[in-house]
């Protein structure tokens, strides 16, 4: 199909006509041949043109969409926070990689065919797809000046007017057409993700698994590794495979790995299971920039639940080292969200991830009720964004650590779990004591060693049981109703 454009004729490939669908494999199916479609021509021109002079014509392709329109409030059962649109109205949203989201795709389709009686509308948008999106995996795409035409001239780029979180940030957000947003992220702010994804991690996008631990130490990737390796040499465990930086996948648990020549920012790890069942591993490293760099990533991903386990600064004297954080409340300066999410948001603890961690303590340490108390600790868990804090003047921070009754103070925390809230990804926090500061205990060489050997896999051990019990939850469980606002997209 040709189009007019300012400068060039405008080249698009030809596409069915919208379809209402009741069944939601088969609309999930329209929406994978509807994107094939367009990522072809993108990948067919892009070869075709990628040399020489600029072409005559300009060549756009468009991401598929799916549109829902009701006159009537849905009758759904009160306890499920999904599934079903807000009010009457259309909504829409763009869909990417419908490969690699079907499972997540026909599952909210379907929710919202049952909730309301009514089919949804597949068909293509006119929001286009930027050619570096279409051609990834199959063809590189040079820098700008590395062509002999400029590359906006003759494809679509990234566009940042429709690269946003206004969906997830509840400015209440509508599409160009009117319509409401029927899930939280664009195709393109999808696109994006999923690049920067395989930047940052080494690993595809397609190896993240639904339940996400993040650390911020080396040593819970040694011994996750070698959890790993023992969970693939029990052929009842359930685990399929491992998978390393660099896309490396063993399922022999004595395969070797090789450490890459450049290891990316942040390394994922994943132990794979069916369905996508398994738990990824992200080591952030330190920091509130690199916790929301990871957390507005991998959101898109939509995971059933992240939660950190990390080292931790104690701050009551009675805490020792390898004892256990538990967060409840978190007092944000980390300053990294603050726009997003103003730091008056309260973020709560989440009852249903509170009680797999706590459940999973107890199972690991053999240690319940009020002798759990003994070296675990429920509270608030300050974040800072600096990490030499015990060098600055003491009486502010100190005052405010005192009145938030914080009980231990990191880097990552909160501004993990304020993402979850802000993303509606169930959220938790388990902390393990690495030095107190406040009481002449500093993170030194050697004066933990101890603790690091006896105490790491201890406690990575608990972040995957917790994660093993949420699996074994119904999703409308996990999902609460209080990480929903007023007026929710239909979709996770």
């Amino acid at each position: 199909m040709i189009l007019s454009d300012a400068n060039l004729p405008v080249v698009t490939p030809p596409v069915p006509a919208p379809e209402a669908f009741t069944d939601a494999a088969a609309a999930v199916e329209r929406l994978q041949e509807l994107y094939a479609l367009s990522v072809d021509f993108l990948v067919d021109a892009f070869r075709d043109n990628a040399g020489g002079a600029r072409p005559d014509t300009r060549f756009r392709a468009f991401y598929p969409e799916i549109s829902f329109a009701t006159t009537t409030y849905a009758q759904t059962d009160s306890r499920l926070s999904f599934g079903h649109v807000a009010g009457p109205g259309t909504y829409s949203t763009t869909i990417t990689r419908p490969d690699l989201f079907a499972g997540y795709l026909i599952q909210q389709i379907r929710l919202l065919i049952e909730n309301h009686g009514l089919p949804v509308v597949v068909g293509i948008s006119d929001t286009p797809m930027p050619v570096h999106f279409a051609v990834t995996g199959t063809v590189t795409v040079p820098q700008e000046g590395a062509m002999d035409y400029i590359l906006r001239d003759v494809f679509d780029v990234p566009d940042l007017a429709v690269t946003h979180d206004d969906i997830v940030n509840g400015v209440g957000y509508r599409h160009h057409d009117g319509s409401g947003p029927l899930a939280p992220f664009t195709a393109p702010r999808i696109d994006y993700s999923l690049a920067r994804l395989q930047h940052y991690t080494a690993t595809a996008a397609e190896h993240f698994q639904n339940h996400v631990l993040f650390t911020n130490y080396q040593f819970y990737v040694d011994e996750f590794e070698a959890y790993a390796r023992a969970m693939l040499a029990d052929p009842d465990s359930g685990y399929t495979a491992f998978v390393a930086p660099g896309n490396q996948v063993i399922t022999d648990p004595d395969a070797p790995l090789s450490v890459p020549e450049k290891m990316p920012q942040m390394p994922s790890y994943h132990l794979k299971r069916e369905g996508n069942a398994g738990v990824t591993l992200v080591n952030i490293g330190v920091g509130p920039s690199n916790a929301k760099t990871a957390t507005d990533h991998i959101a898109v991903l939509r995971p059933h639940a992240w939660i950190m386990v990390g080292h931790c600064a104690g701050l009551r004297n009675s805490q020792r080292l390898g004892d256990f954080v538990l967060a409840h409340g978190y007092l944000r300066e980390d300053k990294v969200l603050d726009d997003d999410l103003p730091v008056w948001v309260p973020i709560p603890a989440l009852a249903e991830i509170q009680i797999a961690l706590e459940t999973a303590v107890a199972r690991e340490t053999e240690l319940e009720g009020y002798e759990l108390k003994r070296l675990m600790r429920t509270g608030t868990v300050a974040t800072l964004d600096n990490r030499n804090w015990e060098l600055r003047e003491h009486t502010g921070p100190v005052q405010r650590l005192s009145q938030s009754r914080a009980i231990a103070l990191d880097m990552e925390s909160a501004t993990i779990a304020a993402n979850g809230f802000r993303f509606r990804v169930p959220y938790g926090t388990l902390l393990c004591v690495s030095d107190k500061p406040l009481h002449g205990e500093l993170k030194l060489p050697g004066m933990a060693s101890d603790f690091y050997k006896t105490q790491v896999a201890r406690h990575l051990k608990i972040g995957i049981h917790a994660m093993e019990i949420l699996r074994d939850m119904p999703l409308e469980r996990i999902h609460s109703r209080k990480l929903r606002s007023f007026e929710e997209t239909a979709f996770l």
